[in-house]
């Protein structure tokens, strides 16, 4: 898995096939998976790999926030397509892998001593890893969902909307504001996980109600 050497023209074609059809490395929204990919390239690629430069220029937008962008930075290597071999020489992803040998001797003979040890540190290193918890990218989302009309029903409308049911999206609270000639909006808010819901998704499954729905748009949007 990887893109190669995104110094070379190989890697850097191979980086702007990868975002054909993706806004960013991982998920929807930008994240470390962006940082690190961006930091290993050298310049901005070539106006020809229009894909790749349109991501650069998007990412290097986010150079002052970088710090806060969600998601744990990994080597390297651990992104792109899995059908590249990485040849970027990234380290590991920890330290606390070193030193620890999971094979073992390569002698025949080896002492019932050393073996007992190699087994103790393969099961330290193994409940160390299982340990690690998975950090998780958040947002919280207020949206504004507006009528028709001001004969819309709008308890049906809320309805619709927290109909709509998704792994890694949990509905909050909701009001009605007006915005004029009587009719009101539903302004409501909403958690969601980054890698599994994007504001793409939600306008369109809200706006599939259109028997209710005119129009949905994000009033606010926030990191957790």
């Amino acid at each position: 898995m990887g893109f190669g050497d995104l110094k070379s023209a190989a890697g850097l074609r191979v980086l702007n096939d990868f975002l054909a059809d993706r806004s960013y490395i991982e998920g929807y929204v930008p994240s470390q998976a962006d940082i690190a990919v961006f930091e290993a390239v050298a310049a901005p690629p070539p106006a020809d790999l229009f894909h790749a430069l349109r991501w650069y220029n998007h990412i290097k937008s986010y150079e002052k926030q970088k710090a806060s962008l969600p998601g744990v930075k990994k080597a390297l290597g651990k992104y792109g397509p899995a059908d590249v071999e990485d040849t970027t020489g990234a380290g590991t992803d920890s330290k606390d892998d070193d030193d620890i040998d999971l094979f073992g001797s390569d002698d025949e003979e080896e002492s019932e001593e050393a073996k007992k040890l190699r087994e103790e540190r393969l099961a330290q290193y193994e409940s160390k890893k299982s340990k690690k918890p998975a950090v998780v990218a958040k947002s919280s989302i207020l949206l504004d969902v507006k009528p028709w009309d001001d004969e819309t029903d709008m308890a049906k409308l809320e309805e619709c909307v927290r109909s709509i049911q998704a792994d890694g999206l949990v509905w909050g609270s909701s009001k009605l504001v007006p915005v004029g000639y009587g009719i009101k909006k539903l302004q409501i808010q909403c958690v969601v996980e980054d890698d599994k819901v994007g504001t793409d998704m939600l306008e369109e499954r809200i706006t599939a109600f259109e028997d209710y729905v005119q129009s949905m748009d994000v009033a606010a949007f926030n990191k957790i």
